[in-house]
């Protein structure tokens, strides 16, 4: 039994091991007398590019018509992620099943994945295909337009500079954000240019899922005052223009102090219409798509010596570090999109050996000329092997390395790569106005740029690199779209100390506007997605196993 949740067989996919409870969603249908099984029955599941998605297979022969598993034979098991079966070439993902038999109920749960894949030694337990199809209704983008009229003035010498933030609903009550409108400087009665959002993100596919909309006074420090929030549903907002779309800006506290207290302003529907576009998995379907992942982390000296405690690289043999933790979280979900898994991992802001040298893109495993590394593992390992050899140093230089993937970037920009750079830093950017320049200059590749802070800095530089409220410019030129997505690691850690639970809300933040960036930058440019090719059919079948 799990010491901690105190659940049987379904155990391995909770609490110590992966921190996620495994539900059943379905039974496929019995054919009868066969070795080669081609299931028919469809499952639909939700799928989110930013989380982790694990799935576990298990395949019986069944010997009656009894309900309970335990009266069958257990044939193999297959572990995967959603992400991996999309991933895969024309989203078909096949993989040898694999035996095993429950290990004592009361042993420790410290098992991985790989320990169920491998099977019995010199036995065949056969295949699984699996396949994953994009729904229909998960194609539509919403067009909408809004104003807001009388909102209230925040700022002491000026009006307001208002924008609007959309959240979509989550299944255990939580919202997420989906969408920030730009800020419209100095007055009270904003008229917001119209945006584009898929239908997906705003709602999830359930047309009557609450969407929260919050409106906001921006301030340069990024303190925004908080005007008030109303609440809608995509089928509502499919309405357009009506009174059935004019929405009061309601603030709690407001209304709580005082007794006459009506609003803080309306918030009005302008337009809105929806049209049915190329999806981010019509992309990835047809071979499009390849990812291809370039990490990059900060060595300055800010960040305090690797062998004290404080340190935010300091090496704990019983926990990983900051550094380690977010490297892992994103790499594990991103590396499913990535055809051979092998990684371009570098540093800056340290000096090398044997002369001192100070480099701004050393890589981490020492080799100059094949950077690469096997897999967010090999990554971690060379990670460790050079904070051993390197000095921190500084300063922390970001435009060298942006420009480094905007080469690579500029040479395939025919849609058939899109290039994503992490960067995991202190906070404490030395190079600012060339960084601006070059994430202006890459906003025109097929590239995006996540940037995670950790520590206890002051990130407003990071802030202003991300774009959200206002496109970041350079000399007089703005961004062509925004490819910045930044997040404070400190933001996503759990209370309780449960890194595992910190790493997902992490990735599932850090990772949301990555499909919408690319989708932007293909739109941009006119690219369509190749054909899908024909889905696979097995010699003497009409049908393959789907989920």
């Amino acid at each position: 039994m799990c010491k901690t949740c105190g659940d049987l067989p379904e155990y391995i996919h909770c609490c110590e091991s992966l921190y996620q409870i495994l539900i059943k969603f379905g039974r496929t249908e019995v054919i009868d007398n066969t070795l080669n099984p081609d299931f028919v029955r469809k499952y639909i599941l939700n799928y989110f590019f930013e989380e982790k998605q694990n799935l576990r297979f298990d395949l019986y022969d069944v010997d009656s018509k009894s309900p309970d598993l335990s009266k069958h034979d257990f044939l193999g098991q297959v572990f995967c992620t959603l992400g991996e079966i999309v991933g895969s070439p024309a989203s078909r993902l096949e993989k040898p099943l694999g035996y095993c038999t429950w290990p004592n109920l009361t042993t420790e749960l410290s098992l991985s994945l790989s320990v169920f894949n491998r099977g019995i030694a010199g036995k065949k337990c056969g295949t699984i295909i699996l396949s994953a199809e994009e729904l229909g209704n998960c194609r539509d983008s919403a067009t909408m337009q809004f104003c807001a009229n009388k909102l209230d003035k925040k700022d002491f010498f000026g009006k307001s500079d208002p924008f609007m933030v959309f959240y979509r609903s989550n299944e255990d009550g939580t919202f997420t954000i989906c969408h920030k409108t730009e800020v419209v400087k100095n007055t009270l009665n904003p008229v917001w240019q119209s945006f584009t959002i898929p239908v997906r993100a705003l709602c999830n596919g359930d047309f009557d899922r609450t969407i929260k909309v919050e409106v906001y006074d921006w301030d340069r420090d990024g303190s925004h005052d908080f005007i008030g929030e109303f609440t809608t549903s995509y089928r509502e907002l499919a309405r357009g223009q009506s009174q059935f779309n004019v929405y009061e800006v309601v603030n709690i506290k407001k209304k709580m102090k005082k007794k006459k207290y009506v609003n803080s302003g309306t918030v009005t529907l302008l337009s809105f219409s929806v049209e049915s576009e190329c999806t981010f998995l019509d992309y990835i379907k047809g071979g499009t798509l390849s990812y291809q992942v370039v990490i990059h982390l900060a060595f300055t000296p800010s960040l305090g010596n690797p062998s004290q405690s404080t340190s935010l690289h300091y090496m704990n043999p019983y926990q990983m570090n900051a550094y380690a933790m977010a490297l892992k979280a994103v790499g594990e979900i991103i590396q499913d999109y990535d055809s051979d898994k092998m990684f371009p991992a570098l540093g800056f802001g340290a000096k090398l050996p044997p002369d001192g040298r100070v480099s701004h893109e050393f890589p981490l495993n020492g080799n100059m000329e094949n950077p690469y590394c096997n897999g967010i593992e090999g990554i971690l390992e060379a990670y460790h092997q050079s904070l051993k050899t390197v000095q921190l140093y500084g300063p922390t230089n970001f435009a060298p390395v942006v420009n480094h993937v905007a080469r690579y970037a500029a040479a395939v920009q025919d849609g058939s790569q899109y290039f994503v750079l992490l960067i995991i830093t202190d906070g404490v950017i030395s190079d600012m106005a060339q960084t601006k320049e070059a994430i202006v200059n890459g906003a025109k590749l097929p590239m995006s740029i996540i940037i995670v802070g950790v520590g206890q800095a002051e990130f407003d530089a990071m802030v202003e690199l991300d774009g959200d409220d206002i496109r970041i410019s350079s000399r007089g030129k703005l961004a062509e779209r925004d490819i910045v997505q930044f997040v404070p690691f400190r933001d996503y850690m759990d209370r309780t100390g449960n890194h595992v639970l910190s790493m997902a809300r992490l990735a599932k933040d850090v990772l949301a506007e990555i499909p919408d960036q690319f989708i932007s930058y293909m739109k941009s440019r006119g690219i369509k997605p190749n054909p899908s090719p024909p889905p696979y059919t097995p010699p003497g079948h009409t049908h393959h196993t789907q989920i």
